[in-house]
């Protein structure tokens, strides 16, 4: 694909899969948001993914397409290295970004349990309380593009 073409795909979709490094690779699905240079994501406090996060920042980021006959595929894999976002009004940004894509694509509430949050809080409870990190995708690599 060329670069607008998996620029189109990176702006559409708000799934990802990242992969990190371990003893075997760990796999693990997150949202993202894209402000039209990084990718984000919120990452709960807990699990494997930050464990090997500590360990290694080094991932391999995955967002796809396909139709569900698989008559069309597109995917773009980005190498690079994820960052923990320190200053308070880029995370403030990112957090709000998450609530507004969640809003424009009526996502289920079921959601927030990704986020570190309650199904039954308010959404607005992302912006206001810390319970994830935001993460930053930075130093890209390597970026890998293709379609059917």
């Amino acid at each position: 694909m060329e670069k607008k073409e998996y620029d189109n795909l990176i702006e559409e979709g708000y799934v990802s899969r990242i992969g990190f490094k371990g003893e075997y690779p760990y796999i693990a699905p997150f949202l993202y948001v894209f402000d039209g240079h990084f990718l984000y994501f919120l990452s709960t406090k807990y699990g494997k993914k930050v464990e090997l996060f500590k360990e290694d920042p080094q991932v391999a980021v995955e967002i796809e397409y396909y139709q569900p006959d698989m008559s069309q595929f597109r995917f773009v894999t980005l190498q690079g290295t994820i960052k923990s976002v320190r200053e308070d009004d880029e995370k403030r940004k990112v957090r709000k970004m998450f609530v507004d894509l969640i809003k424009d694509k009526e996502l289920s509430p079921q959601i927030l349990a990704a986020l570190g949050h309650s199904p039954e809080e308010p959404l607005e409870n992302v912006c206001q309380e810390e319970r994830s990190y935001v993460w930053k995708l930075v130093d890209v690599q390597n970026i890998i593009a293709l379609k059917n």
